[in-house]
C-alpha cells in the first residue's frame, strides 16, 4: 500500500509519516531530506544553485540513502551522515531553489518511485499525491497555520541546538509557502482525491490515529 502525505513546510508531515510507517511496519521515504541533501551537496561543493547542468552532474555521482536510527532514521550522502547538516538554516533557506530545478525533480522523483515500487511505503513531501505517486491508495494533505508551524520549527531547532528567532521562522515559512506554491514544476497543491487534515489544534497522537483509521477504512473497502 502506498500512502502519500503532502503539505507546506513544518505542517508536521515527517513526524506523522514516520510514526504512521512505524505503526504499520511500512518503509518511510523522506523526500524533503533528499532535496535537502542535494542542496547541501551544492552548497558544500560551492556550485551555483541555478546551475542545473552542474548540479545534475554531481547528483549522478551521489547516493542518498536512509538507515534506521534512534530516535530518527539517519540520512547518508554517500558515506557521510548528513542527518543534522541538512537541517541547518543555510540548507533550509536554499532548498526551494534547488527543488525547483526541473532536472533535479525528475531525477529524484524517479528514485522515489523506485523505492515505492519495492515496498509498502509512507512518503511525505510537496508533490507526492499529485506527481510522485498519483495512484497512491491514500492521500493526505496536512495543513496548519503559519504561527503554529513556526512554533513547531522553533521547538525542533532548539532541541537541535539551532537558534533562530521565532519571528524569523514565521517570515521564512511564509516565504517558503510562496515559493513552493508558485514554482513552475510540481507546485504545492492538494490532489483532488486527497483528504485534508488541519493539524493546528491537534496533537501528534490525534493526527496519527486519524490517519491509521483512514488506512483501516481503505483496507476494508478493498
Amino acid at each position: 500500500m502506498q500512502i502519500a502525505i503532502d503539505g507546506p513546510a513544518s505542517a508536521g508531515k515527517s513526524t506523522i509519516a514516520k510514526l504512521v510507517a512505524k505503526k504499520l511496519g511500512y518503509i518511510y521515504c523522506d523526500t524533503g531530506a533528499m532535496y535537502r541533501t542535494v542542496t547541501y551537496m551544492a552548497l558544500k561543493d560551492q556550485l551555483p544553485l541555478d546551475d542545473e547542468t552542474t548540479i545534475l552532474q554531481h547528483l549522478s555521482q551521489l547516493q542518498i540513502r536512509f538507515a534506521p536510527g534512534d530516535p530518527e532514521q539517519r540520512v547518508f550522502m554517500n558515506d557521510e551522515d548528513v542527518t543534522l547538516a541538512i537541517r541547518e538554516p543555510d540548507v533550509t533557506n536554499n532548498v526551494s531553489q534547488v527543488a525547483a530545478l526541473p532536472g533535479v525533480r525528475t531525477e529524484l522523483v524517479e528514485r522515489q518511485r523506485d523505492i515505492a515500487a519495492k515496498h509498502d511505503i509512507v512518503m511525505d513531501g510537496r508533490d507526492i499525491g499529485t506527481t510522485v505517486l498519483p495512484h497512491a491508495a491514500l492521500k493526505i494533505f496536512m495543513v496548519a497555520s503559519v504561527s503554529e508551524r513556526a512554533n513547531r520549527r522553533y521547538k525542533e531547532n532548539v532541541q537541535k541546538g539551532i537558534k533562530t528567532p521565532l519571528a524569523t521562522l514565521e517570515a521564512e515559512i511564509a516565504e517558503r509557502d510562496r515559493k513552493d506554491s508558485q514554482r513552475k514544476v510540481s507546485p504545492l497543491r492538494q490532489a483532488t482525491d486527497a483528504i485534508r487534515i488541519d493539524t493546528t489544534s491537534m496533537t501528534i497522537e490525534e493526527v496519527v490515529a486519524k490517519i491509521l483509521a483512514l488506512v483501516a477504512e481503505k483496507k476494508q473497502a478493498d
